[in-house]
């Protein structure tokens, strides 16, 4: 490009391709203003500086249209490397963190303090009135010791492998969440719950979501990862029911980590959550997207 050249104008919609946009999301705001929707929010979406950003302005504007998000994260990779720094090797069974106390007193500080924070920083830098808490803060998680049960092969007897402080979740009291909700906040949610006799937890983050989502009759529960959704013969399948989900499941199509979201998904739609919806989060505004667009951009799974 010379000195006297002008750099290329972006290429943006025009003003009637914009109204069409808003016009399409038009019904949705109305179906979802009062819902809560929550949004398990994990994998490359958090490390990434772009989506990050995209992220805080994507829930900020749901709940600027009326929508009541509630977020809970993860924060695998920034456990491993606060660990790493430490010479201490992570060690995973069935994709669970074997959690002895040391391991513990990282993830706790990780999840509940940096990770949390930062969530809680750029939402408010986008405008949103965003409060961090710990499954610990007025009894939100409350939990118990997680029992793992392997077998290396068909042959073999299955084994009870003991996790150390790794947790399932017993029960969510929602009074923390249903006094900021009104008042305008948006809860960001660490995955850390406690114990009967004080014990501290490390959750996996879905399965809190999925918890979290019930107990709070939500009308939505997202979860982002970093894949499209549910895939068939290389294609993504926008729309799964219940029956062909356990399907997929049973005759291993659907495999890895895919089958555990499927089965917090299936146990929160029994429980009355109205739909479940499986993103890819390194999409940039996949949330606005999946909840806004006709088409979508994920995995919709149903009763």
């Amino acid at each position: 490009m010379t000195e006297n050249q002008n750099p290329p104008s972006p290429i943006l919609p025009s003003p009637a391709g914009a109204a069409d946009v808003l016009i399409e999301a038009l019904p949705y705001i109305r179906r979802f203003y009062g819902k809560t929707i929550v949004v398990k929010y994990g994998g490359h979406a958090m490390v990434d500086e772009q989506l990050k950003a995209d992220f805080a302005r994507d829930i900020t504007l749901m709940k600027f249209v009326g929508m009541n998000p509630v977020v809970v994260h993860g924060g695998g990779p920034q456990i491993n490397s606060v660990l790493d720094r430490m010479g201490i090797r992570p060690q995973f069974v069935r994709g669970m963190r074997l959690t002895d106390a040391p391991t513990m007193d990282v993830v706790e500080m990780v999840l509940g303090g940096k990770v949390n924070k930062a969530i809680v920083a750029q939402i408010n830098q986008a405008g949103g009135k965003a409060v961090g808490l710990s499954g610990k803060d007025g009894n939100l998680i409350q939990a118990r010791k997680l029992k793992i049960f392997h077998q290396e092969s068909e042959n073999s007897p299955p084994e009870i492998i003991d996790p150390g402080l790794v947790g399932e979740v017993t029960r969510i009291d929602t009074a923390i969440v249903d006094t900021l909700i009104p008042n305008g906040f948006i809860p960001i949610i660490a995955p850390v719950g406690h114990g009967e006799n004080g014990e501290t937890f490390n959750i996996n983050a879905d399965s809190v979501a999925a918890s979290m989502a019930m107990a709070l009759g939500a009308g939505r529960l997202i979860l982002l990862t970093d894949v499209d959704g549910v895939m068939e013969d290389g294609r993504l399948i926008s729309s799964l029911d219940a029956d062909r989900a356990r399907a997929m499941v049973a005759d291993r199509r659907i495999s890895g980590g895919m089958i555990p979201k499927i089965e917090y998904a299936l146990s929160a739609l029994d429980s009355g959550v109205e739909k479940v919806q499986i993103i890819n989060g390194t999409q940039r505004h996949a949330l606005l997207l999946e909840l806004f667009t006709d088409k979508g951009v994920g995995t919709e799974v149903t009763l």
